[in-house]
C-alpha cells in the first residue's frame, strides 16, 4: 500500500513535469510565426498535454499538438507574409501558460508531500514493529 501511494505521487509528479514542458515550450515559442500559405515555413504549433487514469491508480500525461494551433496575425514587414499581409502566429495565450505553470508548480507541492507523508508513515510502521 505504501509502494502504491508513492508510485501515485510519482506519476503525479511526471504528469506536472509534462504540463510545465509543454507550456515553457508554449511560452519560448509564443511569437514564431509562420506562412498561412502551403508549403510554407509552418509556424510554431503549440502543446496541450492529456492526462488520464492508470491502473495503477496514478495518471498518465501525454503531451500533444492543440487543435487549434493557430492565429492570424497581420505584419506586412514578415519574410513569410502573403500578399495581404497575413502571417501566422501560434495560438498561445500567456496568461493560460502562467496559470499551467502555476498548476504544475502546485501539483509538485502536492505529490512531494504525498511521498513525505507517505515516508513518514513508514518510518512510523518500522517504530511499530521494532517494539
Amino acid at each position: 500500500m505504501m509502494t502504491n501511494a508513492i508510485g501515485i505521487a510519482l506519476s503525479g509528479l511526471n504528469s506536472a513535469t509534462q504540463r510545465l514542458n509543454a507550456s515553457a515550450s508554449n511560452i519560448a515559442n509564443a511569437f514564431t510565426s509562420g506562412s498561412l500559405e502551403e508549403g510554407g515555413q509552418a509556424p510554431y504549433t503549440p502543446l496541450d498535454t492529456t492526462s488520464k487514469a492508470d491502473a495503477a491508480g496514478g495518471v498518465q500525461t501525454q503531451i500533444i499538438p492543440r487543435n487549434n494551433p493557430v492565429a492570424v496575425a497581420y505584419d506586412p514587414n514578415s519574410p513569410h507574409a502573403n500578399a495581404e499581409g497575413f502571417v501566422g502566429g501560434p495560438n498561445v495565450d500567456l496568461a493560460e501558460e502562467a496559470v499551467n505553470l502555476k498548476l504544475a508548480e502546485l501539483s509538485y507541492k502536492a505529490n512531494l508531500n504525498t511521498i513525505k507523508v507517505a515516508g513518514e508513515i513508514f518510518d512510523e510502521l518500522l517504530d511499530a514493529v521494532d517494539d
